[in-house]
C-alpha cells in the first residue's frame, strides 16, 4: 500500500536540494509526496491536518498538492506520475521544446512546483530566486543571465509582472526569455499590452492543481487537453487530470469520469477559451447577477487605476452592493469617474456603488487575488 509523505520544501537555492525527489516524482519510483513550505511551521501544520501525510494512498499517486483552500480545509489534488509528465510534456510542445527555468515562485504550490518537474524532465537544473521575503525584480537580471539555452523560460503571476515592469533591467531580463508565462490570476489588459510593447512574450495559462498546473495557454488546450462548457461552467478534462481529491472519493467536481468541473464561467469562441469570471463570487445586487471579474475588466484601463479588485458587501435595498477597491496609477479615480467609465460597456447596476484606495491588494497562495480578505476588511 502507498503512503503519503511529507516534502518540505525550502525557498532559494536549497530548493535544489530536493531535485532528487522531483525526479522520483516523474518516474512515479518514490512514494507519494505532499509539499510543504520548510520555513513555514503554521501551514505545514495546516496542510498536514487536513491532508494526512503517514497515511495510506491509492496506489499510483506521485503528488498531491493542496489548492489554495479559500472556502477553508484546502484539497488535495492527486496527480499520477503520468498525469505530470503529460502536462509537462505538452507545455514543452507548445512553448517549442524544452529548456531552462528560472524560479520565481513558491515551490510548494502547483505552479512552482511545474518549474521543477518541467526542469527534470528536460534534464536541466533551474536557476532559483528567492521570493520567501518578497519578490524583488532587480533580482531578475543576474538570475537570467545565469540561465543556459537554447531556450529559457519562467512562469510568474500578473503581481510579479506588474512589479517587473517599472524596473528597466528586469524588462529587459524577461525580454530575452523565450516565454514568460502567466497565470494564478486574470491578469488586466493593458499589463499585458505593456508587457507586448516591451517584447515581452507573456503566455497566459489556465488551469489549477486539479489539471496539474495550465493546460490551456493563450485560450488553446495543451496537446490532450479538453474543454467543455455546462451551462457556463468550464470544464477540464485531458490525460494530466487529477484522479480526485484525497479522501473525498465523492466530491462533485471529480463526479463525471475524465471531467473536472471548475467554478469558473466562461466560453469558447472560434476555438478560444474565455474566462468570465468566478461563479462562486457573483454578486446579486438589485436583481442583477454581476461577475466581479468583468467589471475589473471593464474598470482596469482608467488611467488612475493601476489594479483594483470588485467585491459584494451586504447592502438593505440591494441584496449587495457593488464595491470596488483600486490601487492607484497616480491621483486617486473619484467614485462618480470609475462609474462612467464602467458604463461605457457595463449595466448601470454593475457599476461600483462604493470606491475603496487601499496600497495594495491582499494576496493568498501563489499570488491570487484574496478577495474574502477585502470583503471581510470592507463589508
Amino acid at each position: 500500500m502507498n503512503t503519503l509523505e511529507a516534502l518540505p520544501i525550502p525557498q532559494g537555492a536549497s530548493v535544489l536540494e530536493v531535485l532528487p525527489h522531483i525526479a522520483r516524482i516523474l518516474d512515479g519510483t518514490g512514494p507519494a509526496v505532499l509539499p510543504v513550505p520548510a520555513a513555514d511551521s503554521r501551514e505545514r501544520a495546516r496542510l498536514s491536518d487536513a491532508l494526512h501525510p503517514g497515511e495510506p494512498i491509492d496506489d499510483g499517486i506521485a503528488l498531491v498538492v493542496a489548492t489554495s483552500g479559500t472556502t477553508g480545509t484546502p484539497k488535495g489534488a492527486m496527480l499520477r506520475a503520468d498525469a505530470l509528465r503529460a502536462s509537462g510534456e505538452a507545455t514543452h510542445e507548445y512553448l517549442g521544446g524544452p529548456g531552462s527555468w528560472l524560479l520565481v515562485l513558491p515551490p510548494h504550490h502547483i505552479a512552482g512546483m511545474q518549474v521543477l518537474l518541467r526542469s527534470a524532465l528536460a534534464g536541466t537544473e533551474p536557476v532559483v530566486v528567492d521570493v520567501s521575503s518578497g519578490f524583488d525584480p532587480a533580482a531578475l537580471p543576474a538570475a537570467v543571465a545565469a540561465m543556459s539555452g537554447p531556450r529559457k523560460y519562467t512562469s510568474m503571476v500578473p503581481t510579479q509582472l506588474v512589479k517587473a515592469l517599472s524596473d528597466p533591467g528586469a524588462v529587459d531580463a524577461l525580454a530575452s526569455l523565450d516565454a514568460v508565462l502567466l497565470g494564478g490570476a486574470a491578469t488586466p489588459a493593458p499589463v499585458l499590452e505593456q508587457a507586448a510593447a516591451v517584447g515581452i512574450d507573456v503566455v497566459r495559462t489556465y488551469g489549477m492543481s486539479e489539471t496539474a498546473g495550465g493546460c490551456v495557454y493563450n485560450g488553446i488546450p495543451l496537446s490532450g487537453a479538453k474543454i467543455r462548457i455546462d451551462n457556463g461552467r468550464v470544464l477540464l478534462g485531458g490525460p494530466m487530470l487529477a484522479s480526485g481529491y484525497r479522501g473525498l472519493p465523492d466530491h462533485p467536481a471529480f463526479s463525471e469520469p475524465g471531467w473536472f468541473r471548475t467554478d469558473d464561467a466562461g466560453s469558447v469562441v472560434d476555438g478560444v477559451l474565455r474566462i468570465s469570471g468566478r461563479l462562486d463570487e457573483a454578486i446579486s445586487t438589485g436583481g442583477l447577477t454581476v461577475v466581479p471579474q468583468v467589471v475589473e475588466a471593464a474598470l482596469a484601463d482608467h488611467p488612475a487605476v493601476r489594479e483594483c479588485a470588485v467585491i459584494g458587501v451586504a447592502d438593505p435595498r440591494l441584496g449587495q452592493r457593488v464595491v470596488v477597491c483600486v490601487v492607484p496609477e497616480g491621483a486617486p479615480p473619484t467614485l462618480e469617474e470609475l462609474r462612467a467609465h464602467a458604463q461605457r460597456t457595463l449595466d448601470v447596476t454593475a457599476a461600483p456603488r462604493e470606491l475603496f484606495v487601499v496600497d495594495a491588494l491582499p494576496l493568498r497562495g501563489p499570488g491570487k487575488l484574496d478577495r474574502a480578505a477585502l470583503v471581510a476588511r470592507f463589508g
